[in-house]
């Protein structure tokens, strides 16, 4: 059996999921064959690597989000796709419905909608009264665009001038926090996308040159430095993933397969970076958090 990890996967997350597959019974060389495709942070080989892994003609694609997906979708019609990171697929025509997707697209929405809002307001919990934020959004991931739509609607409810920085690389990470800095935000939230998880080291580097305290979507943020997180574990998305493979690979129609969605959001917080940034983190979130980092 062939199965192909998506084109931009990292290869951090490609050897994890190779471990969750040995848990399923599978064995590569044994009974299954990888064929990883990395587009390396440039989404413009996307389409060109999709194109490429169709034309292999594997059993089923595992693509790693939906910047993955898209290209795929337009490249195949019939070969199963699951995507660990899905967001808006009824909008973009990648499925039908949550329920029943109807299509070869089927896998798990790590976005969810409120969110974001939930990191503004997490935002301001941090920085009381704050009423300038930064917003970093990367305009290369379809997942990135309910978010910033959120994000600014959310803002002009609670009165707070939203300054957005767009990015599409992460060589531009460094002027979207001097972006910020001239701009007076106060604190800064950070989209959940492929490729600024990818760059976060970069972020969290940039966040602390410019002294700026920064909320994530992703505890891997806050691992390589960043401040706080709140949303949903990666690992688990990818984890559920490997299980929608493996029923597919059993005989599944991914268009039968429901989307699913995260029961649970967790909160990280890194006291180290808080301390470099000067900043008290309120008991009320420390008491919340579901990892702390010292």
């Amino acid at each position: 059996m062939v199965w192909h990890k998506g084109s931009a996967i990292n290869r951090e997350i490609s050897r994890t999921i190779l471990g969750w597959y040995a848990r399923l019974g599978y064995a590569e060389g044994q009974n299954f064959a990888s064929l990883p495709r990395f587009a390396d942070l440039h989404a413009d080989r996307l389409a060109q690597l999709a194109v490429e892994l169709v034309q292999l003609k594997p059993d089923v694609i595992l693509a790693a989000a939906l910047i993955d997906a898209v290209p795929l979708k337009k490249a195949t019609d019939t070969i199963p796709i699951v995507v660990g990171a899905l967001a808006d697929p009824i909008e973009l025509g990648l499925i039908k419905s949550y329920a029943r997707p109807g299509e070869n697209v089927t896998g798990i929405m790590p976005y969810v909608a409120g969110l974001p809002t939930k990191q503004l307001e997490l935002a301001r919990e941090l920085i009381p009264g704050a009423t300038r934020i930064g917003l970093l959004d990367d305009v290369t991931d379809p997942k990135s665009i309910p978010q910033g739509r959120e994000i600014k609607a959310s803002g002009e409810k609670l009165e707070i001038n939203i300054i957005p920085a767009v990015v599409r690389t992460a060589a531009d990470i460094g002027q979207a926090y001097e972006t910020f800095s001239t701009g007076g935000a106060e604190v800064v939230v950070v989209e959940q996308s492929s490729m600024l998880v990818n760059a976060r080291q970069v972020i969290a580097e940039a966040a602390a040159a410019k002294k700026l305290p920064t909320v994530y979507g992703y505890h891997e943020h806050v691992e390589a430095g960043g401040l706080i997180s709140y949303g949903v574990d990666l690992d688990w998305c990818y984890r559920r993933a490997a299980h929608f493979v493996d029923k597919i690979l059993k005989g599944a129609n991914p268009a039968d397969l429901p989307v699913e969605f995260p029961t649970e959001l967790v909160l990280w917080v890194n006291l180290k970076t808080a301390k470099a940034l000067g900043l008290k983190i309120p008991p009320t979130l420390l008491v919340r958090a579901d990892k702390i980092v010292e």
